[in-house]
């Protein structure tokens, strides 16, 4: 490898890295092999004091220095993350498991992040009122002050940056919470944005298991709060959220459907469904899950998907494969347990379904097919390289199928005819909807579900929303002595 991985890793708080309060660790493991990688500072609630203090008491400085400077911080953290890219890379393929090259696609948005927020920090403007002569009436746009964000393990380092940048660009200091089995890469970041010029204190990288991710979110000094991970987990981050009035941003989970129409070209519909749901191991919450395919084309549907997910050759991240293994092993274990679930729920293994015979947590890519939508492989979230494919026979059913999940994060129409793909993306109750295509979004297109699939948009313009807040001025023109 181009570079060392270390084996002992520390919290970042301050702008140093430091142990745990107590000195507890735990292992990062690598997902193909099954074993260890480096041992971790495991951090406690007082290490969240720790780094909340400390974010505190960086922010005023920070929020007052000029939003120009604070872009060019941003921009020079981007430059520094380029530079550092086949790095970044290389500890994320080997610590989340993924295909390099996928790595170095997540590394190029989180330089794209700092680049675009960078760019948008000397923008955050406020507005006039139209109050009469005798007031003027004004807004101004304030950061919150610390913004407290768990990350979860499936796009370390991408996800991270999602959060970070806008929130350092509208002015707040952040605590992130790094999921306990992909912590490498979001340090790493942290020490380069340091280098960079974010000053200490305003941006902290906590690692460890439940409880410093329970003490961030109910912590009485974090201001705002952003989590990306699971519904139950993210109803547990609200729910303590409410206890001290936090506004929260969250991303969760998706069952997101592809509808396949007769107008489709379905080469590039089994093209796009195959990357939705088998990039990254389908570990995605905004993957291809359900391919909702007209009856009229769904045998030719299913045999050339089923042609592609066999084709995927299956290996370690950093060997570059087709498809790595998933991240750990008690989830690993929890898709194929949902693959015994759709067996016995009646649904035919049209290909794949069993873990590969190799160390590590390797699951096969699986289709399956005579797949009834209300059965629970169609309903809950894999998180895994499963795809069921489902047939309608009008419009109106498939924007049913589509839409009848509790979720409603992302979703996807395939057809040449515009007026259908507009007809069919505007009738799709999720919060993207990609045409003729997956994964189309970049850092200026803003991303959040509706329904259980979350609160609130990250990327884009409308991500500053959740790290600011808007303070109205109103000042008396009138003299009542005259």
């Amino acid at each position: 490898m181009a570079f060392e991985i270390h084996d002992r890793y520390q919290l970042f708080v301050d702008g140093a890295f430091v142990d745990a309060a107590d000195g507890e660790t735990r292992e990062t493991i690598d997902p193909a092999t099954g074993e260890p990688i480096a041992t971790v500072a495991e951090a406690t609630a007082t290490d969240v004091d720790r780094a909340v203090e400390a974010a505190a008491a960086a922010q005023p400085e920070w929020a007052a220095t000029s939003a120009a400077e604070r872009g060019r911080i941003l921009q020079r953290v981007a430059r520094s993350v380029r530079e550092h890219a086949d790095e970044l890379a290389e500890l994320e393929s080997r610590d989340q498991g993924k295909p390099v090259s996928q790595a170095h696609h997540d590394v190029e948005g989180v330089a794209r992040f700092f680049e675009y927020y960078g760019g948008a920090a000397d923008k955050l403007e406020g507005r006039t009122a139209p109050t009469g002569a005798d007031k003027l009436a004004f807004t101004e746009r304030e950061p919150y002050g610390v913004s407290g964000q768990i990350v979860p393990w499936n796009f370390p380092v991408n996800l991270t940056a999602r959060g970070v940048a806008p929130a350092l660009a509208a002015g707040n200091a952040v605590v992130v919470k790094a999921a306990p089995t992909t912590p490498l890469s979001a340090l790493r970041l942290a020490e380069l944005a340091s280098e960079a010029g974010v000053p200490d204190g305003a941006l902290n990288v906590l690692t460890g298991g439940a409880e410093p991710g329970e003490a961030l979110s109910d912590h009485g000094d974090v201001d705002v709060l952003t989590f990306t991970g699971s519904v139950p987990t993210g109803q547990a981050v609200m729910q303590s959220a409410a206890e001290t009035i936090t506004p929260v941003t969250l991303e969760l989970g998706g069952k997101n459907a592809a509808i396949v129409t007769p107008e489709a070209d379905l080469g590039s519909a089994v093209f796009w469904t195959s990357i939705g749901i088998f990039t990254n191991g389908g570990q995605i919450c905004s993957a291809a899950d359900r391919a909702v395919v007209h009856e009229s084309i769904y045998d030719d549907f299913v045999e050339s998907v089923v042609d592609r997910a066999e084709s995927y050759d299956l290996g370690p991240g950093v060997e570059d494969p087709g498809m790595g293994p998933l991240n750990h092993e008690s989830h690993y274990e929890s898709v194929l347990e949902y693959i015994d679930v759709g067996v016995n729920e009646g649904a035919t293994l049209a290909t794949g379904g069993e873990a590969a015979d190799r160390e590590g947590f390797f699951v096969e890519p699986t289709v399956f097919t005579d797949v009834e939508p209300d059965m629970r492989i169609a309903q809950e979230e894999i998180f895994g390289p499963v795809l069921t494919v489902i047939p309608y026979g009008d419009p109106a059913e498939a924007v049913d199928i589509a839409n009848g999940v509790e979720y409603g994060l992302t979703g996807g129409v395939f057809s040449q005819d515009v007026d259908e793909a507009l007809s069919l993306a505007r009738r799709v109750d999720a919060g993207t909807v990609y045409v003729n295509e997956w994964f189309g979004g970049t850092p200026e297109t803003p991303f959040g579900g509706t329904k259980k699939s979350g609160i609130g948009r990250e990327k884009g313009l409308e991500a500053l929303d959740a790290y600011l807040q808007t303070k109205s001025i109103t000042v008396n023109l009138d003299d009542p002595t005259a």
